[in-house]
């Protein structure tokens, strides 16, 4: 017997452009044999599906169903594609655990908290192998805010809103002189802002997911941007960034990483898929973690398909088998 799934996208956020694509995409690749789909767009103002006929039906918020003219819809588990808010910062997990509805992502605890940059930094410090660049988190842009951190970091600083995503507002800092404009950018994003040392190296993105043989590690992604940094339009832009999968590591790189990741991935509480970024230190090939992305994007341009692939795998069969660990199928 078919399952029925909400695939949930849209957004409060200006991540909604990406949500609504990665949903096309995650849309495409799952199962109908299996899965009987509703695309659910959550937007401030409402929550709705839209028909085949055109038509939008309100979404009944008190248990998550779908009041049709000839039945109601009900849901066995709910496909998170919707990156930022209320998706990834764990409002909608939590709205999830309360109606009673399984979900593919991480719970609402490790959603707010990987979220969180500063925080997330804070939870896996300590990971054997796992080094963490030094920083200074505002709660504020006070008018010594830039003092402040000179006084503590060396430059160059990345600078970028403490729980934001897909790099919008983030800034790279080499002079001091830079420092205020970065911050007053990165404020107007968040009323948290992490600004980190600069690591000299090569940056990767891997993707690490719970299947029913456990964890699993996927490739790694070499990020080689021709910009300066791995920012909004090198994340979604076709030309700008090489994408190099299965990234150039050595095998004890291989090795260190994939042990690394499945460590921080268990100090987390992760379930579901998520993207690691990291960064392999010039020199001293020491692993320093950047971040954690607990909804990555699916979008024809994001990493985590191009890994799926790069193992031999459908993104039909990945989907599927991430709809049925969280069915406990």
């Amino acid at each position: 017997m078919k399952k029925t799934i909400a695939l949930v996208t849209g957004g409060f956020t200006g991540e909604s452009v990406i949500s609504l694509k990665s949903a096309e995409v995650i849309d495409s690749n799952l199962d109908r044999d299996k899965f009987d789909v509703y695309k659910i767009i959550i937007t401030r103002e409402s929550w709705y599906y839209v028909d085949e006929n055109a038509v939008k039906h309100t979404i009944d918020k008190n248990d998550f169903s779908i009041p049709l003219k000839d039945k109601t819809v009900r849901f066995d588990t709910v496909f998170i594609g919707l990156h930022g808010s209320p998706g990834e910062d764990g409002k909608l997990q939590g709205y999830f655990d309360l109606v009673g509805i399984p979900y593919t992502t991480c719970d609402a605890i490790t959603s707010a908290i990987t979220m969180n940059k500063g925080y997330t930094k804070a939870v896996v410090d300590g990971v054997s192998g796992l080094n963490i660049a030094r920083s200074v988190q505002l709660f504020s842009n006070s008018d010594n805010a830039a003092e402040e951190v000179l006084a503590k970091l060396t430059l160059p600083l990345f600078v970028k809103p403490n729980n934001g995503g897909s790099s919008i507002g983030m800034s790279k800092v080499k002079e001091a002189s830079e420092l205020t404009d970065a911050l007053e950018k990165a404020f107007k994003e968040d009323n948290q802002v992490l600004v980190e040392e600069f690591i000299k190296g090569r940056e990767f993105t891997i993707g690490v997911y719970k299947g029913k043989d456990g964890i699993k590690v996927l490739p790694a992604t070499e990020i080689v941007s021709s910009k300066e940094f791995f920012d909004f339009e090198a994340k979604y832009t076709t030309g700008i960034t090489e994408e190099i999968t299965p990234g150039r590591m050595s095998a004890e790189e291989k090795e260190l990483v994939e042990q690394v990741v499945k460590d921080a991935y268990v100090k987390l509480n992760c379930r579901g898929v998520v993207r690691i970024d990291y960064i392999l230190e010039e020199g001293s090939g020491k692993f320093y973690f950047i971040e954690v992305n607990t909804v990555p994007g699916q979008t024809e341009n994001s990493l985590i398909p191009q890994q799926v692939r790069c193992i031999g795998r459908t993104i039909k069969d990945f989907y599927t088998e991430l709809i049925e660990v969280s069915l406990g199928i």
